[in-house]
Order: C-alpha cells, then structure tokens, then sequence
C-alpha cells in the first residue's frame, strides 16, 4: 500500500486488540459433530441432485452428506476432495448461497438450503486435522510440468499430476503458496492460517517442488519452461490493476483494494494497520465487499462502496452485500468516481451519478462529495503482461477444452485464463481437468 501510518486521517490501532480479535473472529463457527449429524439429516439424497450440477467441480454432494450421516466423515473428505482438493478452503470461501444451496431442493421448498458448505467443511477438517492424505501417487512416469501461478488453479493442477505419477515445478512470484487463498480473500474467511496449513496438507502428496520468488517474463520465460518441461500449466491468476481514470487518483490515501487485503492478510498485528476515518471503496465484486468489511471491522467510522450500476448488477452476491450492510457499510449505487479531492492528500471524493443505456454506463451530470481520506480500488485487474506467443480473448488467455492455449504443450486456467467464472471453486475445476488432459496429452506422445 501506498499509505502510511502518517497520511492525514489513516491510523492505526483505532480499535483495541479485543475488539479486533472479536471483529476477525471465524464469520461461521464449524459444526461439532452432533450438528452435523442434525444437518446432514436434512439432505434428501436426491438421485438427480441439482446442487451437484450447480457445483463447478462436480462434489458428489448427497453421497458425502450421506457418509457424514452415516458417521464416517473421513469417507465424505474423501469424496469431496476427489473432485476439489481444496475443499477445504472452498468450504469456507465459495459462494454458496449462489452456487450449490441456491440449488438445493429445500431451498426451492422452504427457503432454507441443506448447509452444504458447512457440512463440507465439517468433512474435510475432520479428515485434515489427522494429519492424513487420502491420496497416494502412481509409480513414476519420468515426465516433468512446470505450474506457473501457486494459487488455486496451480494448486489443483499440479496435485492431480503429481497423483499421476508426474513431478511438477510450481513457480510463484510471491514468497508464499496459496494466490488469492493466502492473499486476496477477507481474514475472517480463512482463520489459523488455514491457507497455508492447506498448502502444506496438499504437497503431501510428494512430487511437488515450490519455487517461490519467481515471476514470468523476469525471471524466468514462457520459451524457457517450454525447453525444459514436457508441459506447461499457467495459472497466474491476474496481477494487474485497472485504472481508476479519475483525476487526482496519485493523490495519498489512494491505493488497491487487492493491496489493503494482502497487507491485512499477512498481518501479525492488525493494531498496526492503518485505516481511515473515512473509506470509500469503488467497485461492486467480492474485493471491494472484503475490503470494505475490514476497514468497518479495523475500526474506520464511515464505509461506503460505491458502484457505477444498480444492486442488481453487483457481482457480489445479495448475501455478502448483506453482510457488509449488518457491519454498517454504506451502497452508494448507480455512481461512478470523477475526482479525488484534497491538496496532496484525499479529504473526499467528488462523484456523478450514473444510468445505464443498454450495456452502456453514462453519467447524468448530477454530482456529489463524499468525504474520503482512504480511497481504495477494487474496480477489476487484468493480466500483467502477455505471455510471449499466446492468443489472448480479450484481456485473458484464450483456451479451449480444457485449458489447451494457440502453443503445444501449454494450458492455461483459473483467473487468467478466458472462460468460467473467476472463482476460487472454478479455478480449481478448471486447474484439475487440464491436469488430466496434460496427462493424457502425454500418455499419447
């Protein structure tokens, strides 16, 4: 972040350290496991079940429900980490209100969904806590992949390899594994340190090597790994920052949303954190929603989001615009930035009010101030560079099937990558089924 304890209006410790464990608390507490009994009772078992087509990565969700009902919640990891090795952290993180309870039968007949994300994670720390991985990997094929991006995607590509019998390089620019699991996602998500417990649990697998520290296009080349490796797997994720294009946004006080997050992630000490008094977070995603949340949480006074279309649009889910609500953080919907006011420093924010023309956002050229010494970014990020030789769909990798880029022997999947929703669920689909079709690729050579 661009921001110092010493820029006008943000400071740190605005809340005492009791208050701030309270605030950062687990958002769900787990179930024990008599809750768990009590909740899996309510799954019908369907035999069609549509929350299994409404997950990205295909859980058997009646069949693990039904294990954890039966008492063997070992067997239920087991089936969700098939399908999602990280189900621990989607259990936690993933959209479900959207995804697989939005589908659930019980939602549609009463209103109140089977919690499946709770019971998964019942599952699946029932079954980490042992210290046990369920997987074990084939005899060794003497085939080499490297894995660009330690996040999600890479994440799930490079275990289902290892499974396979493949050794695999993962590199990643940061000093730590995980991508948006470690640092992008809000801290009361993802509690102990989870993500990387989660990271450490997955290499059991063996066959895993963690390069850390090393970027593509610096320190290393697309052409290079093509040299060196029988395939090659990107799942980077997306570095770049768009623009705000308002005038004034070098101001201080202003800086990326992905930046606030990371920094609060990687905390040892949230008392030392500075916030404003007055945050104003621009965009309408899961970002500006988790940044928004722990500025209110880290003890800021006022917090508005502000998006340039109408809550019907907002990519953030009803729920999470909820829960940002319950904390007391403002909407401010259908306005849009034009300038960051102050001298040096922000005090506000001049916006304009907005409507929508077909896909088109236009200002009405009514206008109003919002006091804001700490503006954050959360308006969207893009690929940082291009991959030499790569087709691109716009501002992501162009694939096809399942993940296969325009060069020989390189995938592409997750957040940089064209195609399903940038979700940490999504990318681990889209990471496990390139992982299989690398392996059959290479089978067939």
């Amino acid at each position: 972040m661009t921001n110092s304890p010493f820029t006008p209006g943000i400071a740190p410790a605005r809340l005492p350290q009791e208050a701030l464990a309270e605030n950062f608390a687990d958002l769900h507490a787990p179930l024990d496991a008599h809750e768990a009994l009590v909740a899996a009772d309510r799954c019908y078992f369907c035999h069609d079940a549509p929350c299994i087509t409404a997950c990205p990565t295909s859980i058997d969700i009646p069949l693990f429900i039904r294990q954890i009902s039966t008492d063997t919640p070992e067997a239920a990891a087991k089936t969700i980490f098939e399908q999602n090795i990280l189900g621990g952290m989607c259990a936690r993180v993933c959209p479900t209100e959207t995804l697989c309870e939005e589908a659930c039968v019980r939602e549609a007949a009463e209103g109140k969904p089977v919690e499946i994300g709770r019971l998964q994670r019942y599952a699946t720390d029932t079954l980490m806590a042992k210290g046990v991985h369920p997987f074990e990997r084939a005899a060794p094929t003497g085939r080499k992949i490297a894995v660009v991006g330690a996040g999600p995607a890479g994440l799930a590509c490079a275990h289902r390899l290892a499974m396979k019998g493949h050794d695999v390089d993962i590199y990643d620019k940061r000093a730590k594994a995980g991508g948006l699991n470690e640092y992008g996602i809000a801290s009361y998500k993802s509690t102990e340190n989870f993500a990387q417990a989660e990271v450490d649990w997955l290499m059991q697998i063996g066959g895993i090597t963690l390069l850390t520290d090393r970027t593509l296009g610096q320190d290393l080349t697309l052409g290079e790994l093509q040299s060196d490796y029988d395939a090659v797997f990107l799942g980077m994720g997306l570095a770049g920052v768009n623009a705000l294009r308002a005038n004034g946004e070098t101001r201080e006080g202003v800086s990326d949303a992905v930046a606030f997050i990371a920094d609060l992630r990687q905390s040892t000490d949230l008392s030392t954190l500075p916030v404003g008094r007055n945050v104003v977070v621009i965009g309408g995603g899961m970002t500006a929603v988790d940044a928004a949340v722990q500025s209110k949480l880290l003890g800021a006074e006022n917090v508005t989001i502000l998006y340039r279309r109408g809550r019907d649009a907002m990519p953030a889910s009803r729920y999470e615009q909820d829960l940002a609500a319950s904390k007391g953080v403002r909407f401010i919907f259908n306005a849009m930035p034009l300038e960051v006011l102050g001298n040096g420093t922000a005090t506000a924010l001049r916006c304009e009010y907005t409507k929508v023309e077909g896909n088109s956002v236009q200002g009405t050229g009514e206008t109003f101030d919002i006091p804001a010494d700490q503006v954050l970014k959360a308006i969207g990020q893009t690929l940082h560079g291009s991959p030499e030789g790569l087709t691109l769909d716009g501002a992501k990798i162009a694939v096809t099937g399942a993940g296969r880029t325009s060069l020989d022997r390189v995938w592409a999947g997750g957040d940089c990558a064209s195609g399903g929703e940038d979700l940490t669920v999504t990318a681990v689909a889209e990471g496990r089924d390139a992982a299989e079709d690398i392996h059959a690729a290479l089978s067939d050579a």
